[in-house]
């Protein structure tokens, strides 16, 4: 039968601390088990603005590290960016584990409407500019137990693109969410 109640005689004085049922008291990631649980979530909120002119990827300031816990274990990535490119412009982007590692799975291959492992947001010939929101998950397996970042990386084929803008002006922002969750594996 189920213990329903504790009787008040039944624990000692000095047994059971603050620590113990502090709110601040983490729960060891090795503590808990069984494959597809949330294990930790890291997130980082940009809301300043970034133009580029590069025609080779560049690193943006939307990035996020996480520890993972064991090496085995997959992180979930959310990113939500709002970008902005001149007429006529394509902006590309991608998403990078550390500094060289395209995590992201696109298809795109190095063409004149195209990157390689790049989203495309081409405003082709459009006398007007384009406004896009970015809404991206990944499942990645880094295996390791080293910090890991996360980065999104972006150029364009000329011109200028924006970060945080929806407008040339910037009369509407729009704040970069990146969020890393560590799944157990």
């Amino acid at each position: 039968m189920p213990l329903t109640k504790i009787q008040s005689l039944g624990i000692t004085d000095g047994t059971i601390v603050n620590a113990d049922i502090n709110a601040s008291a983490a729960i060891a990631g090795t503590k808990l088990s069984g494959a597809g649980k949330v294990l930790q979530v890291v997130q980082t909120s940009i809301t300043n603005n970034e133009t580029t002119t590069s025609t080779s990827f560049v690193a943006t300031t939307v990035s996020v590290s996480i520890t993972p816990t064991s090496a085995s274990n997959k992180v979930l990535i959310l990113l939500t960016s709002g970008f902005w490119s001149g007429a006529s412009d394509q902006l590309f982007l991608q998403l990078r584990r550390g500094s060289s590692t395209v995590v992201a799975p696109y298809t795109g291959s190095a063409g004149t409407t195209t990157a390689a492992g790049a989203m495309t947001m081409y405003n082709g010939s459009l006398s007007t500019r384009a406004k896009e929101s970015w809404n991206y998950n990944f499942l990645d397996s880094p295996a390791t137990t080293s910090a890991t970042t996360y980065a999104c990386y972006w150029k364009v084929n000329a011109g200028t693109g924006k970060l945080g803008k929806w407008d040339l002006n910037d009369d509407f922002g729009a704040v970069n969410t990146i969020t890393a969750i560590e799944i157990a594996a």
